[in-house]
């Protein structure tokens, strides 16, 4: 018989202390060919990154997103926010996201992925959907990072809706969203890190 187990409240996680976030001194910012490729090479030596991506949101009906703008991957210590305006950078973040043997562990990725299909022309490879882990152990509801981080690490972790709605095709990106975007990713990561230990 499968047990099935409640997904905390907004209430419950707002009692919660909070998750402690990667810092800008562990955030890479990367937007040429020379920072991407200083970025493959730290990240090949993984063989697992927290993934996500961003797209600057559409607020007219049928517009499509020409996102994502952003794509952010992360290890144990450390996360990198790619912006994709330099066309050398981009083809580099997508031969990652098209590595295969390395898990790419994320939340809610069914959208992240299709627009990686249509901007990159690759589907990226090993990803994993963190939600199916926690269906597996007999969560019903949708998790997402929020709910993930409450339930294995009692702690809440913090998300600006400012920064989650704001224009991620900007050429400079603030802290704000850097910690944003990093912290998407980094979270993701620990989950997975967690889970598999589980």
């Amino acid at each position: 018989m499968h047990t099935t187990h409640a997904t905390p409240s907004k209430d419950d996680i707002a009692l919660l202390p909070p998750f402690e976030r990667l810092g800008l001194n562990r955030i890479v910012l990367v937007s040429t060919a020379e920072e991407a490729s200083r970025a493959r090479d730290e990240l090949g030596q993984a063989v697992v990154w927290g993934f996500d991506t961003e797209s600057k949101p559409t607020f007219v009906k049928d517009q499509v997103s020409e996102g994502p703008h952003i794509v952010q991957l992360a290890t144990a210590d450390r996360a990198w926010v790619f912006q994709l305006h330099d066309p050398v950078c981009r083809a580099m973040v997508g031969d990652l996201l098209g590595t295969a043997g390395i898990t790419k562990a994320g939340f809610g990725l069914g959208d992240d992925r299709k627009r990686i299909v249509t901007k990159f022309g690759i589907e990226p490879a090993n990803v994993l959907e963190l939600n199916i882990l926690f269906r597996q152990r007999g969560y019903r509801k949708e998790m997402g990072v929020k709910g993930a981080v409450a339930v294995l690490f009692n702690q809440r972790f913090i998300k600006s809706k400012k920064a989650a709605t704001s224009n991620w095709a900007l050429p400079r990106l603030t802290e704000a969203q850097l910690v944003y975007a990093a912290n998407d990713a980094y979270a993701a990561y620990r989950v997975y890190e967690f889970m598999q230990k589980m």
